[in-house]
Parts: C-alpha cells; structure tokens; sequence
C-alpha cells in the first residue's frame, strides 16, 4: 500500500531536457518558437512536440546546434540539456561531435500553382541538397528528410 506521501518517480532524461529547452524557450523573447521552427525547417507543432515531456518525439541531434544558437543557451543550460540528452539518448552526442558541420540554406521559390506541384519543387531542391550533401567522404544518412513538418 502506498502513502498519499509517496514520493513521485524522477523525470526520465528525455523529459528532463526537454523540461530544460521549454523553460529556455519561454524566457526568450515572443515569436522564438516560430524562428525556430522556420530555421529547423519545420513547424510550430514539431517545436510543441519537442519541449513538451508528454511527447515522445526526441530532439534530433543534428538540430542541436541550431537550437543552442537561437534560443541563446546559457552555458550551465547547455551543460544540463547536454548531460540529460546524453542520458536520454547515449552515443548520438559523439556521432555529431564527429561530424562535419552543416551550415542552412533557404531557397525562395516561385509559387507552382497547385500544393502537389509546390511539394515537388520541395523535393527536388531536397533531393539536390542530399546529393551534394553525399558527395562528402563518410556522409551518413539521418533520418530528418528536411521536409516542414517532418517526413514525406
């Protein structure tokens, strides 16, 4: 029989650094999330589902870099979100730290008339942008294709 004074269980360390992104984020100034989003490639909805311990969805590793730049991460809030990812997610930290670095483009595009045909437009700069991407020596596939909002 438990007490009503049992004590509750510790955070896992995926919820522990997403707890520590979220209150990051909301010191930051209004319209954060959506400068995120945008430099990330995705949408708003993809950086609600990575600061909020009730998903499951992961930070991607390689968008770490990315988010410690435009949130303005504080060095103990990067130690921390650090240590709980490296908990959270062993071995992923030392495959980016090995990696080269990737810098991002954003390609303005004509309007194609139709969603299906903006899509493919979206795809095709996708697909170049991979291509080159694996002309390097040791390029590795991730699983992020790029896309807003998350796969095709």
């Amino acid at each position: 029989m438990t007490s009503p004074e049992a004590v509750a269980p510790e955070p896992s360390p995926l919820a522990e650094y997403k707890a520590i992104l979220r209150a990051v984020i909301e010191n930051r100034p209004s319209g954060t999330r959506q400068r995120l989003a945008a430099a990330l490639g995705k949408n708003r909805s993809f950086i609600s589902q990575i600061i909020s311990p009730s998903y499951a969805t992961p930070v991607p590793v390689q968008h770490l870099e990315t988010i410690f730049h435009l949130c303005h991460f504080a060095p103990p809030e990067r130690e921390a979100f650090l240590c709980a990812y490296r908990a959270a997610h062993p071995g992923r930290l030392e495959v980016v730290e090995t990696a080269r670095p990737m810098r991002r483009l954003v390609v303005e595009l004509p309007d194609f008339g139709t969603p299906e045909m903006n899509a493919r437009a979206e795809r095709i700069v996708i697909d170049v942008a991979r291509g080159l991407a694996a002309l390097l020596p040791g390029a590795a596939d991730d699983d992020d294709d790029g896309m807003p909002g998350g796969s095709r």
